[in-house]
C-alpha cells in the first residue's frame, strides 16, 4: 500500500486525515499534554502541522486550546485556526470538531457543548472532544453535564487504556460538583494512581476536602507531593491556590501570603486563569480584614495589561477585584462599561452577564466603595443562580464571602445572622465561620 494513502489513527482508534507516522507522534503528544495540563501541547500540535500539512486535527486541537483560555486574543486566533484546518480535506469525526470549535469562536457557549456531546455520543473515545467538552462545561458552570458527560462514556473506558486516567478525573470532579464527594474522591485518586501528572485529577480531590471543609487532608493531600503536580503545569497555579484556601482556612495568614507570592501572584503570571487565582485569593484575603500590601497594585497592572472586558463574565467579575483593590476608578467604569456593551449583543456571554455577572460585578465595586447595602442588594438575587457565569463551587463561594461580609459591615444584623447560620451548618467546626456566627450575634445584641 502507499504510504501516503494509509489511514492513521490514534492510541483510541480515531482515523487522522492526513497524517502520517511523525505527525501522528507529536499530534499524540500534544493530546497527552492535554489529558494532564503539562508541557506545551500548542507546540507539539504545532510540530505535528509542520510534519504534516494536511493533517487537520493538529490546527483544530489549536484552535481549542486556544479557547480556552479565555484569553481575549483567544477567538480570534482559535478561528485563524479553524480556516487553517477548513482548507483541509477531513472526515467526519474531524468536521464535528471544526463545528463546534466554530461556534465557540463565535461566543455560542452552549451551542458548542451540544456539538461536543453530539460527537461523545456518536464516538465516547474520542477523548479530545470529551475533554473539551467537559472544560465547556465548567466555563458553563453545567455540574450536571460536567459528571453526567463523561459518567455516559465510562461503558467504554477500560483500565490500561491510553488515557483512562483523564476520564477518571473527569469523572471524579463532575462528582464533586454534584456533591457526591466519596465517589469524586475514589475515582481522583485513581486518576493520579493511573498517571501522577494528571493535574486534574488531584485538582479533583482538592475540591473535595474544600467543599468538606477538611482542611488538614487538602494539606495532607496536596503539599507534600506539590513537585509531582506542579512541574510543567498549567493548572499549577489553581492547584496553589487550592492549597493557599486550606492554609487561609485555618487562619494561616503568613502562609497564605507565601503561597501567593512564591506560586501564586509573585512570579507574575498574566495568564487570565492565573489572573483569576490571584484576584480571588487577595480578595478573600482583604475580606478578612489582611492587609496585603502593594501585592493589588501589581495585580491590577497585569489585569490592565491583558484588557477584554465584556468578552467572558467570569472574568470581569475577578478584574473588578483587582481594580477596587488597587483604587483604580477608571479601570473600574471600563469594566462596567464594557458590560454594558456586551449586554446590549446577543452571545452567550451576553446571557451570563445579564444574569450574574453585571450584578457581581458592580457589587464588587459597591464594596470597595464602602457602600455595603448596595452591594447585598446586588448579590442576594444571584447568589443562588451565579453558577450560570461559570466557575466551580469553590470559586464562586466568594459571592457568598462579599454578601455576608457586606451585611455585616453595613450592620443588617437579620441578614448577617442568617447568612451566618446557613453557613454554620455547612461547616460547624470552621473557626472562621464561628468568627462570622459571633460578629453577627454582636450586631444582635446592639439592636
Amino acid at each position: 500500500m502507499n504510504t501516503m494513502m494509509k489511514t492513521h489513527t490514534d492510541s483510541h482508534g480515531i482515523a487522522l486525515s492526513g497524517a502520517n507516522p511523525a505527525a501522528l507522534d507529536a499530534y499524540e503528544q500534544a493530546a497527552r499534554e492535554l489529558r494532564c495540563l503539562v508541557g506545551d501541547p500548542v507546540g507539539s500540535a504545532d510540530r505535528a502541522i509542520a510534519a504534516a500539512p494536511q493533517m487537520p486535527m493538529p490546527h483544530l486541537l489549536k484552535a481549542w486550546l486556544f479557547l480556552l483560555g479565555t484569553e481575549p486574543a483567544g477567538p480570534a486566533m482559535a478561528h485563524a485556526a479553524c480556516e487553517a484546518a477548513a482548507a483541509l480535506p477531513m472526515n467526519d469525526g474531524e468536521r464535528a470538531h471544526l463545528h463546534a470549535a466554530s461556534l465557540l469562536a463565535q461566543g455560542h457557549w452552549h451551542a458548542a457543548a451540544r456539538a461536543l456531546e453530539d460527537r461523545s455520543l456518536q464516538e465516547p473515545c474520542d477523548l479530545v472532544a470529551l475533554q473539551v467538552g467537559h472544560q465547556v462545561d465548567f466555563f458553563l458552570g453545567d455540574s450536571r453535564m460536567l459528571r453526567d458527560r463523561i459518567a455516559r462514556a465510562l461503558p467504554h473506558w477500560q483500565r490500561g487504556m491510553p488515557g483512562h486516567h483523564a476520564v477518571l478525573g473527569m469523572h471524579a470532579f463532575g462528582l464533586e460538583e454534584t456533591g457526591d464527594y466519596a465517589q469524586a474522591e475514589r475515582q481522583g485518586r485513581l486518576s493520579v494512581e493511573l498517571e501522577p501528572r494528571d493535574s486534574w485529577g488531584w485538582h479533583a480531590v482538592a475540591h473535595v476536602h474544600e467543599m468538606r471543609n477538611d482542611t488538614r487532608a487538602g494539606i495532607a493531600w496536596l503539599a507534600p507531593h506539590a513537585p509531582t503536580w506542579s512541574d510543567g503545569s498549567f493548572l499549577a497555579v489553581h492547584n496553589w491556590w487550592h492549597l493557599a484556601l486550606f492554609h487561609l482556612e485555618q487562619d494561616e495568614t503568613s502562609e497564605v501570603l507565601r503561597l501567593y507570592d512564591a506560586s501564586i501572584g509573585g512570579p507574575g503570571s498574566s495568564i487570565v486563569l492565573e489572573l483569576i487565582d490571584q484576584s480571588a485569593l487577595l480578595w478573600r484575603l482583604m475580606l478578612r480584614g489582611v492587609d496585603v500590601g502593594d501585592r493589588w497594585a501589581s495585580l491590577a497592572d497585569r489585569w490592565g495589561g491583558v484588557g477584554g472586558a465584556g468578552g467572558y463574565a467570569f472574568n470581569d467579575f475577578h478584574a473588578m477585584m483587582a481594580f477596587v483593590g488597587a483604587g483604580r476608578v477608571d479601570a473600574q467604569e471600563a469594566v462596567l462599561d464594557a458590560q454594558r456593551e456586551t449586554m446590549d449583543g446577543q452571545s452567550d456571554n451576553a446571557g451570563f452577564t445579564r444574569d450574574v455577572g453585571f450584578a457581581a460585578t458592580a457589587a464588587v465595586q459597591a464594596f470597595g466603595r464602602g457602600e455595603f447595602e448596595r452591594c447585598t442588594a446586588l448579590l442576594r438575587p444571584i447568589r443562588h443562580r451565579a453558577a450560570r457565569f461559570g466557575g466551580s463551587h469553590a470559586q464562586r463561594d466568594v459571592v457568598d464571602l462579599t454578601l455576608i461580609e457586606a451585611a455585616l459591615r453595613g450592620g443588617d444584623r437579620a441578614l448577617a445572622s442568617a447568612l451566618a447560620a446557613e453557613r454554620s451548618a455547612v461547616r460547624p467546626h470552621s473557626a472562621p465561620v464561628q468568627r462570622l456566627v459571633a460578629r453577627s450575634g454582636s450586631l444582635a445584641r446592639v439592636a
